[in-house]
């Protein structure tokens, strides 16, 4: 059996977790928790730097006392009257921080040993304990890690979503994380908490995305926390934890959206677009040629960040009227493409609408900067060969379809007619020949060892 105790954010080791230390025959853990604990002379340490050779070294001692019957005492658990029985495998005991099941070292143990050979405790995690310094609810929260990964999942999520977490690393702490978000988005607040749980250190302090950028923060950051303060305390009840769940519906109807003279992707295109494109938390969508920004709307009410771009003024107010009225964050970008596309982070997924003579270079712009899909919508026949050119040009897939519908529409005498409307191409292209969405990003690598929960402290 191996015990994992989480010490959650710094609060001194119970009375079980020092007895199991004192009944081990090999304890794991961070240097400043063997340091906290009186590791009896004789048993095997190993001080967790990377993890991969921890893992190593308790599959050799479980290995080398197989068989063997144990004489080690059982431990007592004084907070729930409860003892462990001695065992014929040897006695291993992991020290981590937080709370070892969340996005941490359980993960790794279980995959492994198997999720029979673990007895998890768990303690308080950092996120947990960062939001009640707060004094908000976070069963509404999207977490996310960027220890050891790509920035980029973290600041879509924040773009997105009013109440994120986001468990930092190297390289990926509150001033990566601000000068991201200063540059994308409005009305976010971070909450920057530092050292929790250490009474002499901790720090809990709420910052700009900008103010965070222009900082040192040190190595001892914990977990940052990106609000939009006006949006992220509700009133309604919760039922499913995490971030909101999804629309009841999408392809939503043309009348529900501001636009000017029915200058919008109609909504049986707009469905199939969005099953091409596969917006989800994380990812981040472009909308080129937005005009009332139906699909960036409905892009960012599936989770995804969203950016619009549109070269007139007044749709870039009717992009940010739409997506107020639907409850989103979508960022309205004025300019035309492909020019201001320089400017953007790269997209995962990109739709584009309308025609003109620019669109095969600036779909062959979108797909050189696209990490899954474009899809592109055209009612001109004779630029479907042009764009279909720059699609498998940029070394993507391409499939299409030309979409006609007829609408039920009324009639006087209570009866209904068919009303056609416009038929429109719809091309896509994806990576891979799949057009499977993105793998999630790697975890940490386990010759690196994350800082917290995150893994193992």
């Amino acid at each position: 059996m191996i015990t994992v105790f989480g010490t959650g954010t710094g609060a001194p080791l119970d009375a079980a977790a020092r007895a199991a230390v004192r009944g081990a025959t090999l304890v794991v853990g961070g240097r400043r928790h063997l340091e906290a604990v009186a590791v009896p002379e004789g048993v095997e340490r190993v001080v967790l730097g990377p993890l991969a050779p921890a893992l190593d070294a308790i599959e050799r001692h479980l290995q080398a006392d197989d068989g063997e019957v144990s004489a080690r005492p059982a431990f007592e658990d004084e907070a729930e009257g409860r003892s462990a029985a001695p065992t014929n495998a040897a006695s291993v005991v992991v020290l981590a921080s937080g709370d070892p099941g969340f996005f941490g070292i359980a993960r790794a143990l279980a995959t492994r040993f198997g999720p029979d050979a673990l007895d998890v405790r768990p303690g308080v995690s950092s996120v947990a304990t960062a939001f009640a310094r707060v004094g908000l609810p976070w069963d509404d929260a999207v977490v996310v890690s960027a220890h050891g990964r790509d920035l980029r999942t973290a600041v879509n999520a924040c773009r997105a979503h009013p109440k994120v977490a986001v468990l930092t690393g190297p390289g990926s702490g509150p001033a990566e994380l601000g000068a991201e978000l200063a540059r994308r988005t409005e009305n976010r607040t971070l909450v920057v908490a530092a050292a929790l749980g250490d009474p002499a250190r901790e720090h809990v302090e709420r910052v700009t995305p900008a103010e965070a950028a222009a900082r040192d923060w040190g190595a001892s950051v914990s977990v940052v926390l990106c609000l939009d303060e006006e949006r992220a305390v509700t009133a309604a009840a919760r039922t499913v934890a995490g971030p909101r769940t999804g629309p009841g519906r999408w392809a939503l109807a043309e009348e529900e959206f501001s636009h000017r003279d029915s200058m919008i992707t109609k909504f049986e295109v707009r469905a199939l677009a969005l099953a091409r494109l596969g917006p989800r938390v994380g990812d981040l969508v472009w909308d080129i040629g937005a005009g009332s920004g139906s699909v960036a709307v409905e892009c960012a009410r599936l989770g995804a960040a969203v950016t619009a771009v549109e070269k007139t003024a007044d749709g870039v107010e009717r992009v940010r009227a739409n997506a107020a009225a639907h409850g989103v964050d979508v960022l309205a970008v004025h300019g035309a493409a492909p020019t201001v596309l320089s400017d953007l982070s790269d997209p995962d997924a990109v739709f584009v609408g309308g025609g003109g003579r620019e669109l095969p270079a600036i779909v062959t712009a979108c797909a050189r900067r696209a990490r899954r899909a474009v899809v592109v919508s055209l009612a001109a026949v004779d630029r479907v060969p042009a764009v279909r050119a720059a699609l498998l040009g940029a070394g993507f897939d391409c499939d299409g379809v030309l979409l006609q519908s007829s609408r039920l529409a009324p009639l006087p005498g209570e009866v209904t007619r068919l009303a056609a409307t416009n038929p429109v191409f719809l091309l896509w292209g994806t990576r891979g020949g799949s057009g499977a969405a993105a793998p999630e990003p790697s975890p940490p690598s386990t010759t690196s060892n994350p800082l917290n929960e995150g893994a193992v402290q």
